[in-house]
């Protein structure tokens, strides 16, 4: 039994949305920009002048994740929605041994690019899952340019690598199966891909279905692709590997920049961790709450989450600016 009953096996062709059909981004841009070695898909709307705000999708999901949190956010930031490489409609780099292509570091050095190309030299981030560790890095590597974050249902990939238990291994199977060398993750999945997406992002809704027809469609679409079950993969080995070399050669860095961590209630970051403690050890500035969701909180409660980003960008920001 995975840890409070985390997991419960359904049908695959179940569909008991909870959001219902809504249509995904109505008046959003929808244009493919140049990143750091991989063309990115992104969407983007919000008032000209107004603060920018780049929104980080998880996996194995794009950046229509994003479809409730996005157009309330645009009323008052400009809001930038990528695909990262590898995943939806953007660009998926041929690999290397290192793993590097799919590193945080690579995956940030494309934001910067996308934002830079469309004039935003300092902005917000709202990231989550594999989103919010690019989103680390981003922070880590170009403190420059982030004002302030939030980041939804992670802690640290190091430190929860450092502290895996028997109940995270269990119900983060994904984590060790997508990181075995190619090609046994890949054909697996490649043999049934929505039959595994549903497992394991249903699942990871404790057996229920949030997502929207559309973004659900959406998602399952740009799954079916083998390059990108490929990428995913390679995403996954980074993080096991250079991702931590990285960090470890940060010598202690810490994020400097206001960080706002907001984990599920009924998730497996708030079971198996102390979220806020290992926040504490990565980032000088942190505040933390838990929300009764599960780790799809985005597309489960869009409305607190733009909520909860506004008023945090709108204070926090502020007052890093005010100390530079």
């Amino acid at each position: 039994m995975f840890p409070n009953g985390y997991v419960r096996l359904i049908c695959y062709n179940e569909r008991t949305s909870l959001v219902g059909s809504v249509a995904v981004f109505q008046g959003f841009v929808e244009e493919r920009i140049e990143g750091d070695g991989a063309t990115l898909f992104v969407r983007r709307a919000g008032p000209d002048g107004a603060p920018p705000v780049v929104l980080l999708h998880g996996y194995p999901q794009t950046s229509a994740m994003w479809h409730g949190v996005a157009p309330l956010l645009a009323q008052s930031y400009q809001v930038i929605c990528p695909d990262l490489r590898g995943y939806g409609r953007s660009d998926k780099p041929i690999c290397d041994a290192s793993h590097l292509p799919y590193s945080k570091r690579s995956m940030a050095n494309d934001i910067v690019a996308v934002m830079q190309h469309l004039g935003h030299e300092r902005f917000l981030v709202g990231a989550h899952d594999r989103g919010a560790r690019v989103a680390h890095r981003l922070g880590l590597d170009h403190p420059e340019r982030v004002s302030a974050m939030v980041l939804l249902d992670i802690a640290p990939t190091r430190e929860m690598y450092a502290n895996t238990s028997a109940d995270f291994a269990q119900a983060y199977w994904h984590w060790f199966f997508l990181t075995q060398p190619q090609p046994l993750p890949e054909m697996l999945i490649g043999a049934d891909p929505e039959a595994f997406w549903k497992l394991k992002c249903f699942n990871q809704a404790r057996g229920d279905n949030p997502f929207s027809d559309a973004a659900l469609a959406e998602y399952l679409d740009a799954f079916a692709m083998t390059d990108a079950i490929h990428a995913s993969c390679e995403d996954y080995r980074a993080a096991a590997g250079i991702d931590i070399d990285h960090d470890n050669a940060d010598n202690g860095q810490k994020l400097t920049m206001p960080v706002l961590a907001l984990w599920a209630k009924r998730g497996v970051i708030a079971t198996c961790f102390d979220p806020l403690d290992l926040w504490r050890q990565r980032a000088e500035h942190v505040d933390g709450d838990t929300l009764d969701a599960t780790h799809y909180m985005a597309e489960e409660i869009p409305q607190d989450i733009a909520a909860r980003m506004a008023h945090f960008f709108a204070h926090k920001s502020v007052h890093a600016e005010t100390h530079q």
